[in-house]
């Protein structure tokens, strides 16, 4: 899963062609989406200022002391699936981690080599916890399909979408998060920061009945985008990674092995205490997007349980279908 090489030091940063590279490519993307939202459409954000105080708090890479995380509800998109080979260029230079789907990959789900690429890429060091009989703490750690982490991605920014899915409820109302979220804030060292978005209106953008032309988006729609403010984490999550890392050290007394930041032994991927504390992990992030949602007046008389994988479960296995839980429309395949 990993390619591990004790005495090769982490480079620096990535080479200048592919740095030249993604700046283009995310700089394009990013001016193109800003002259469609704002010359056809109506945008509305709330809360801008505090997250720009905090990316300005982390321009220096050196004085970072942890990393970011944002998740964000959005209706209808999601984290990346696999692409093409063209589009995947494209996307791994936009800075994107292709991710699977466990229901259409063998390489998907929660363990897949994307989760603890992020973990170490939220962390302050992508090491293994110790190598040598010095205790000396190197070696890169490489995944194959995914680009390399360097010195300066310490402490990265990772935005996620924890639904995973798009999800179109007329009341704007939330499916489960799913676990992947939960790993990112319990193995990431130090416990990265976390910050909860809201957006809405992009679902009136790329509506899942839309006719043809399918592929273009709609305008004239009025955009919010609401940014929370940073979780106070050890009081929101502190009990739960205490609990964590009990478990984590148990596993280690009994395996004398030392473990690799991110990969996780059969007991800390499967066992009943560590699925519980996931599944309490994303509920209470879930909680605190909820909490900007209600920021913005949405109606908040959600029914009990959709906070919870097993009320979903009943849903087809469909790529794309009108839930029977909620009368959402769900595409799976995006």
């Amino acid at each position: 899963m990993s390619s591990i090489s004790p005495n090769k030091p982490l480079s620096a940063q990535n080479s200048l062609p592919r740095r030249v590279t993604s700046s283009l490519i995310m700089g394009l993307t990013a001016s193109l989406s800003r002259v469609f939202l704002y010359t056809l459409n109506s945008v509305e954000v709330t809360g801008l200022q505090r997250f720009l105080d905090v990316q300005d708090k982390r321009k220096d890479v050196g004085k970072r002391e942890r990393g970011l995380l944002t998740a964000a509800d959005i209706e209808p998109h999601s984290v990346c699936n696999h692409v093409s080979v063209l589009l995947g260029a494209f996307f791994s230079a936009g800075q994107v981690l292709p991710t699977h789907r466990l229901q259409y990959s063998p390489h998907g789900g929660l363990f897949q080599p994307t989760v603890p690429q992020a973990i170490r890429l939220l962390s302050a060091r992508p090491f293994v916890k110790s190598l040598s009989s010095s205790g000396e703490v190197g070696g890169e750690v490489n995944m194959p399909g995914l680009p390399p982490i360097y010195t300066g991605n310490r402490h990265s920014w990772v935005h996620v979408f924890p639904e995973a899915c798009v999800h179109q409820h007329p009341k704007m109302f939330m499916r489960y998060f799913k676990w992947g979220v939960s790993r990112m804030i319990l193995e990431s060292e130090p416990m990265p920061d976390v910050l909860p978005i809201f957006i809405d209106g992009t679902q009136h953008m790329m509506p899942e009945d839309r006719g043809w032309p399918r592929f273009l988006p709609r305008f004239g729609v009025k955009l919010k985008v609401a940014f929370g403010e940073l979780i106070e984490m050890e009081k929101v999550f502190g009990d739960l990674r205490a609990r964590w890392q009990e478990l984590v050290k148990q596993e280690e007394s009994k395996t004398q092995i030392p473990r690799v930041l991110g990969e996780l032994s059969d007991e800390l991927k499967y066992g009943e205490e560590a699925v519980k504390l996931r599944i309490e992990v994303a509920m209470r992030v879930r909680e605190e997007v909820l909490k900007v949602r209600r920021s913005l007046d949405y109606p908040d008389e959600e029914p009990p349980g959709f906070e919870l994988a097993e009320t979903w479960r009943r849903e087809p296995r469909n790529d794309r279908y009108k839930s029977n839980v909620d009368d959402s429309v769900v595409n799976k395949r995006q």
